[in-house]
């Protein structure tokens, strides 16, 4: 008997606007999601406080003042937070993205704004350090940016052809489950063999093209390693492909060539993010109700100041590998 999976409920950004009208409407659906149990101080972690005039609560143990902003990605933003959730919402439903004109339009704040709201929406998506993934795993790397051939002659890093000034991005799929997706400074064993090894359960089976920074997978590491030929036209060998993860990488360059056309290397890992995190908790055939949910949830400890978001290098690709210590 063939059983339909459930549709999921869309939610129209007619029915958004109905449901928050006004900051007040947004302040109360953040508090249910961000302090279900009443008003925890992000400062200390005590709940008892006391109500201030201007709708702030000050912390009875710290003696900190702190509202439902505090510590996350709206802290300090002047934008209304019920602008914040159609923002949250025409990214999170945006399968290719949203170019920062275009939200600025929708939104009704500058296009300046609009970027640095949606860069700090992009640092809330970024939550992959928790993500095992484990079962049959299909591996495989893309490259984004320009030919080299078509730089200005300024700009040539004169460097060859091929994948020479492109930053690489390595993605792993778990078939039927989660996508990890991070940028990487090069696409070799040294680099590639940690990532999985932190990333990839003991014992999954890992599928991988004939690349050879993965060659050694099976000789060094607990994983049984299937590998199809790219270069000799095979694209399946049984259950050998990469079929799942190529296909993020189709839906990925879309939004880097039609939507963004372009994003610096500062910033790669944070627009990866967003495109992961609508292929994860963000995906389709979830209610749009529970995808803007699984959003506002990652928003706290997200912190993300102009300064940091344009001066701080720490947002480089020399920080790549997952933040493997917090992982271990």
């Amino acid at each position: 008997m063939n059983i339909k999976q459930k549709q999921a409920t869309i939610l129209s950004a007619y029915d958004l606007m109905a449901m928050f009208p006004n900051e007040q409407s947004a302040i109360n659906y953040l508090a249910t999601i961000l302090w279900p149990n009443g008003p925890i101080c992000p400062f200390c972690g005590n709940q008892k406080h006391n109500a201030r005039a201007d709708s702030s609560l000050f912390c009875a143990s710290c003696r900190q003042s702190y509202t439902i902003r505090t510590n996350t990605i709206f802290h300090r933003s002047h934008i209304p937070l019920h602008k914040w959730l159609y923002a949250m919402y025409l990214i999170v439903t945006s399968r290719k993205g949203i170019s920062s004109l275009q939200l600025s339009k929708e939104v009704g704040i500058t296009q300046k704004s609009a970027w640095f709201l949606a860069q700090r929406v992009r640092a809330a998506c970024g939550n992959q350090v928790e993500k095992i993934l484990s079962g049959i795993i299909e591996i495989d790397e893309c490259y984004l940016g320009g030919l080299e051939k078509n730089r200005h002659k300024h700009k040539k890093l004169n460097i060859g052809a091929g994948h020479g000034g492109k930053t690489a991005i390595m993605g792993m799929k778990e078939r039927g489950g989660k996508v990890v997706a991070k940028s990487m400074p090069a696409i070799n064993f040294w680099t590639v063999e940690p990532v999985i090894q932190a990333k990839v359960a003991a014992g999954s089976t890992v599928c991988t093209d004939e690349h050879g920074a993965y060659k050694n997978l099976s000789v060094r590491h607990p994983y049984a390693h299937k590998t199809v030929k790219h270069s000799a036209k095979q694209y399946v060998d049984g259950m050998a492909h990469t079929n799942g993860i190529e296909s993020v990488w189709a839906v990925l360059k879309r939004g880097f060539y039609g939507t963004y056309h372009s994003f610096s290397e500062k910033h790669t890992d944070r627009y990866v993010d967003e495109f992961v995190f609508r292929l994860n908790e963000g995906n389709c055939r979830i209610d749009t109700v529970n995808r803007l949910t699984s959003l506002v949830k990652a928003t706290p400890g997200k912190r993300l100041t102009y300064r940091m978001l344009t001066e701080n290098a720490a947002f480089t690709r020399q920080q790549i590998l997952f933040d493997l210590s917090k992982t271990n």
